[in-house]
């Protein structure tokens, strides 16, 4: 059962892992392994919640939650949404950025130094987001009250 639902999926880590260790060594194997085990925690800690909320909609929205919930999740936050973030922080072209990703490097003018400069912006947005997600718990009303 597990081989018939996850085959795949299996066999391209396996074939990623490998290719991983043959062309970047132990250092990035390890960095990919490391990174792989959270996106799987990550990921089975969005399925409690998707589930919850797949309950109540019909077969048909729920192939479209997942099929464009997936699509958004993998290609949009993780491919797309980290390069046009660069393209508006550092007023580059997207296809410089798209090239600077691609060739990689650590020094001035490459896309990890243009993502490391990124960094208060995208950690504003990520401390108004949480922020948000608070003020909206503290003051939403509800049946139980965690505090009164």
């Amino acid at each position: 059962m597990l081989l018939k639902t996850f085959g795949w999926s299996l066999l391209v880590t396996a074939v990623a892992l490998l290719a991983t260790l043959l062309l970047g060594g132990v250092g990035p194997f390890t960095i990919v392994a490391i990174l792989i085990v959270l996106e799987v925690s990550l990921s089975f800690d969005n399925a409690v919640v998707n589930a919850k909320i797949l309950v109540r909609m019909s077969p048909f929205w729920q192939r479209m939650f997942l099929t464009v919930g997936v699509l958004i999740a993998v290609f949009g936050m993780r491919l797309i949404f980290p390069l046009l973030l660069v393209t508006l922080t550092a007023h580059l072209n997207p296809l410089e950025v798209v090239r600077l990703a691609v060739d990689g490097g650590t020094g001035p003018g490459t896309y990890a130094q243009y993502i490391h400069d990124a960094h208060p912006a995208i950690a504003g947005f990520g401390g108004m987001f949480l922020g948000m997600l608070f003020l909206d718990w503290l003051f939403e009303d509800r049946d139980i009250h965690w505090l009164d």
